[in-house]
């Protein structure tokens, strides 16, 4: 299962590259120095693993596709250490308020995502 997880991680490695880049280059044009790009990543990630977690737990999600999926795909598209590492830059520029609102924001709108997305697909497969 290991090269399940490889394969999946080598997509989300590359969507949330393309991806980050793009977001993070609109909100540059837009003005704004916060760093949305991992955000939205790290939110949709925590979405999409409660979503596969649910899926997983009811049997509708094969243990290779969870290899695959949940710890391949989200495991590379969702990234902890970008998300230290811009905190800091946020600090070194000076912006505290913005690195406390991005570390608190991303935590408990990530933690919600995921609940969400768990809580949905219950609801779903109920």
């Amino acid at each position: 299962m290991i090269w399940a997880a490889g394969v999946g991680g080598m997509a989300g490695a590359m969507l949330r590259y393309a991806l980050g880049k793009i977001i993070t280059r609109k909100a540059a044009a837009a003005g704004s120095s916060f760093p949305w790009g991992t955000w939205v990543i790290n939110i949709s990630g925590s979405l999409l693993l409660g979503i596969l977690y649910v899926l997983t737990v009811e049997g509708l999600l094969p243990p290779l596709w969870w290899a695959v999926l949940g710890i391949g795909f989200c495991g590379a598209y969702t990234t902890f250490s970008t998300f230290g590492y811009e905190t800091m830059q946020l600090i070194r520029a000076h912006k505290r308020m913005q690195a406390v609102l991005y570390v608190m924001s991303s935590v408990t709108v990530g933690i919600a995502a995921a609940f969400a997305g768990m809580w949905l697909t219950s609801y779903i497969v109920h």
